[in-house]
């Protein structure tokens, strides 16, 4: 045999035996030709790291989403009739600058028995008051009210130290609140909604309780 054929024909055995090892040693491949890895498991995709809307919400995450829940939360009703009254103290006072706070608002005259009859239980209130403020409003020369000189003449010698006197001198904000009769309470809660209008003496208890079962 020529040695050039015999030459060839070995040539061609090894490169055989060589390519048949080399694809034994070979991973294994499933039917898919996906590889297994050692214990014979498909290999997975590395898994993918968890995005912020998948990470599981932690008690600060719950606390906030009560705390914008109690924001949101209303009382019934609608809104309290805007109001900005000269005190006798001679202060602006807005309910636009009171938001965020209760208020209780007592609309009285200084010829009312009644009014006057709880006057010194309504000094204690504004002194004991903790979640709300108090203010009373009184019209000058209008349903018989003295004139606004007379009045802070008047009331000033009567030593309440704690009632807050505004002067409603158009008589516009009785009118926005209905008022008919006094005394009379308007209650306002922390959202600025009128919540209650109710004519005749209340007790601070009643106020008091009142307050606390609103917003």
């Amino acid at each position: 045999m020529n040695k050039k054929v015999v030459f060839g024909l070995v040539i061609v055995l090894v490169v055989a035996v060589a390519g048949y090892f080399a694809w034994r040693s070979g991973p294994e491949v499933m039917d898919d030709g996906v590889p297994v890895m050692d214990a014979g498991e498909p290999m997975m995709d590395e898994e993918e790291p968890m995005t912020d809307e998948e990470e599981p919400m932690t008690d600060e995450g719950e606390q906030m989403m009560d705390e914008d829940k109690d924001a949101v939360m209303m009382n019934d009703g609608e809104a309290a009739p805007a109001f900005s009254l000269m005190s006798l103290k001679g202060e602006q006072v807005s309910l636009e600058a009171l938001k965020g706070e209760k208020v209780y608002v007592k609309y009285w005259a200084s010829w009312c028995s009644i009014c006057l009859a709880g006057m010194e239980e309504l000094d204690e209130l504004v002194a004991e008051a903790a979640d709300f403020k108090v203010y009373t409003i009184v019209a000058p020369d209008i349903n018989g009210e003295q004139s606004k000189e007379d009045f802070i003449k008047w009331f000033s010698s009567l030593g309440y130290e704690n009632i807050e006197v505004l002067f409603d001198e158009t008589g516009n904000t009785q009118k926005a609140y209905g008022i008919r009769a006094f005394p009379t309470s308007a209650y306002i809660g922390s959202d600025g909604v009128l919540v209650k209008v109710a004519p005749g003496h209340v007790s601070n208890e009643m106020v008091k309780s009142f307050f606390e079962s609103i917003n």
